[in-house]
């Protein structure tokens, strides 16, 4: 009866992952568990949540849960700082080029902002605006390393950045990153 059961589970589950296109690897993800639990738990009655539920209160009851997490994780910064990522990617159907900023600590890593970076002209001193605006918010005294592209100007403005600092960062780019971590050099 149990392997019956499992068996059908586990087909309208994998019904429901191959008709949404959903990586079958998702179901290793560490809220799959307990949203099955919850649906074990739930009484007969009960019905599951409807489309505009999920993208109405229950998505602004989990943009609000995320908020609080990058609040708790910004209070984390003084203890113990973090490294400033940037990349930049363009949207090959638009062709608006965007630049990125990423937050990483032991606790995690968190987006800050995106910036629509489209026909301005990208020189050391652009980026050295857009890279001191982004240090000013997060605080140059918790930042101790920033990772960058490796293009001549963003290399020009961090070596400019780093001279305005008062902490001590050491900006590396993102290309040199990649080889000291796999090992060539």
């Amino acid at each position: 009866m149990v392997k019956t059961t499992r068996n059908m589970l586990g087909r309208y589950v994998g019904k429901w992952f191959y008709d949404k296109g959903i990586p079958v690897d998702a179901i290793n993800n560490p809220y799959f568990p307990p949203m099955v639990n919850a649906i074990q738990r739930a009484e007969l009655e009960i019905k599951p949540p409807t489309a505009y539920e999920l993208s109405g209160p229950i998505l602004d009851e989990e943009v609000e849960e995320v908020r609080k997490w990058i609040e708790e994780y910004k209070q984390s910064w003084p203890k113990i700082s973090i490294t400033l990522m940037s990349d930049s990617w363009l949207n090959k159907v638009s062709k608006n080029e965007f630049f990125n900023f990423l937050a990483y600590s032991p606790k995690g890593t968190v987006f800050l902002s995106s910036q629509n970076i489209s026909g301005i002209k990208n020189d050391a001193n652009f980026f050295v605006r857009l890279y001191d605006q982004i240090v000013e918010e997060v605080g140059d005294k918790h930042v101790v390393q920033f990772i960058m592209d490796n293009a001549s100007a963003c290399v020009s403005a961090g070596s400019k950045l780093m001279d305005k600092m008062t902490s001590s960062m050491d900006p590396m780019c993102c290309t040199q990153h990649r080889s000291y971590v796999g090992g060539d050099r």
